[in-house]
């Protein structure tokens, strides 16, 4: 389906459509993933009885083509300001009023904060979402691959050449925003142009935040640096190793389904029926 951002933007979406009354379900994806990444646990998620579940692609990747007239510069931080609220938005029309529940993988986490518009989920499960601040990373090459290669490639491109191995091709302006970020030790909430961030403290939604042990982009010091910033939202935290899962999981990893079995049903259990998340275990220390 395609729908507009309040600015025009087309967007890309799919909807998937069940018979059941459960909550609907907004998907929004990490940095640089397509929206088919997501269709199996949509469709999962249907077959456990949501109402309804939407995935979508941000502006400037996937099927969320710029269109040749558009001549406003494509930021990140438009993602969760613009795009996240067409998509709930677009959901919503499929069921005026239902419940609505939230998905965040990574940047899908920390776009609820940023949108304005927390107040429209019950519930949102987060996956692997932390800050992006390169010291914070077990990857010790995510600097050097981001600020001496991605950051000069992109004043070369206007769209971020996929042989640098992100994911899907990004608008190279989404990169900028992405490493001016990540060079912050505070993450997006050190940008004095960001003034969204007091959005936060507003989220009062009770969120899952779930961390994959062998994730080396989102560690413990990387989850919690992010997640404090949620100081007043009812927070549950699980580590999930690869022993809870039965296999590596990675950053990725979690909405493979190699784990319909395993992880994905519990959490489709706290996502539409509030029922308590008990796969992997609490953290054994929190900051």
């Amino acid at each position: 389906m395609r729908f507009e951002a309040d600015d025009g933007f087309p967007l890309a979406g799919t909807l998937f459509e069940g018979d059941g009354q459960k909550p609907l379900i907004l998907i929004s994806s990490a940095t640089a993933v397509p929206r088919g990444f997501y269709a199996a646990f949509a469709t999962a998620a249907v077959k456990a009885g949501a109402r309804g579940v939407l995935i979508y692609d941000y502006r400037g990747t996937g099927d969320s083509i710029r269109p040749r007239s558009w001549s406003k510069r494509i930021g990140m931080a438009d993602w969760a300001l613009h795009d996240m609220p067409a998509a709930a938005k677009t959901l919503d029309a499929i069921a005026l009023g239902h419940p609505m529940v939230g998905v965040g993988q990574s940047y899908g986490g920390q776009a609820l904060g940023l949108s304005g518009i927390s107040d429209r989920f019950a519930r949102y499960g987060m996956v692997a979402v932390m800050s992006g601040y390169h010291r914070g990373l077990d990857d010790r090459w995510a600097g050097p691959r981001m600020f001496l290669l991605g950051v000069p490639l992109s004043l070369l491109f206007r769209d971020m050449p996929k042989w640098m191995r992100l994911g899907e091709p990004i608008p190279a302006t989404v990169f900028r925003d992405w490493a001016r970020w990540c060079s912050m030790p505070d993450y997006f909430f050190d940008d004095p142009d960001l003034e969204e961030t007091a959005r936060f403290a507003k989220v009062h939604t009770p969120i899952l935040s779930l961390r994959m042990t062998d994730d080396p982009w989102g560690t413990e010091r990387a989850v919690v640096s992010l997640m404090k910033h949620y100081d007043r939202a009812p927070i549950l935290r699980r580590w999930i190793s690869p022993k809870d899962a039965g296999s590596s999981i990675g950053h990725l990893g979690f909405f493979r389904s190699r784990f319909a079995e395993t992880l994905w049903p519990p959490f489709l259990a706290w996502l539409l029926d509030g029922t308590e998340f008990t796969a992997g275990s609490p953290p054994t220390q929190y900051v």
